[in-house]
């Protein structure tokens, strides 16, 4: 009697697991797909307040712009920093510095062949790519996502030195 219970017990928990983790993924595929309309509504609601408050029309396309410029601004401040910050401490050199700026600069847009001959391209430098066996990026941080070379596209975790 007891092994009759357990297992309609076990069955009725596998079909609400089961069920939660589908509704999940079709409530993620959803956003997935509204993602955009979301965003644009939502840079649309912001001009909409910012005329409101100020008086003054802001174009929501101009704003994704400004907010993409200063997106950009900021990494590029933080890679400079991070890489002035390697040359300070006499891990890499200026020359090295400025390599590295110029093989970023050259990444390609995928597809993978071209990406991967860019990536083996990398200039050596000790401490920003850790034990530079294409495990990772210094400026990062310590736990970070990075492409590994040799299997394909992924992400996995890796920490720097």
């Amino acid at each position: 009697m007891w092994r009759k219970k357990s297992f309609i017990i076990v069955a009725a928990l596998t079909v609400l697991v089961l069920g939660a983790t589908l509704g999940s993924v079709a409530m993620a595929q959803a956003d997935d797909e509204n993602s955009t309309d979301n965003a644009s509504s939502f840079l649309e609601k912001v001009a909409e307040v910012y005329q409101t408050n100020t008086g003054v029309a802001i174009d929501p396309e101009a704003l994704q712009q400004a907010i993409t410029e200063a997106r950009q601004t900021l990494r590029d401040e933080a890679l400079d920093n991070y890489l002035q910050e390697l040359v300070d401490n006499g891990t890499i050199t200026q020359a090295q510095a400025d390599e590295f700026k110029a093989w970023l600069d050259a990444k390609p847009d995928l597809p993978v062949d071209e990406f991967q001959e860019w990536w083996n391209a990398r200039p050596d430098m000790p401490g920003l790519f850790g034990n530079n066996n294409g495990t990772g990026m210094g400026p990062l941080g310590r736990m970070h996502r990075a492409f590994k070379v040799g299997e394909g596209i992924g992400f996995r975790l890796g920490t720097c030195r």
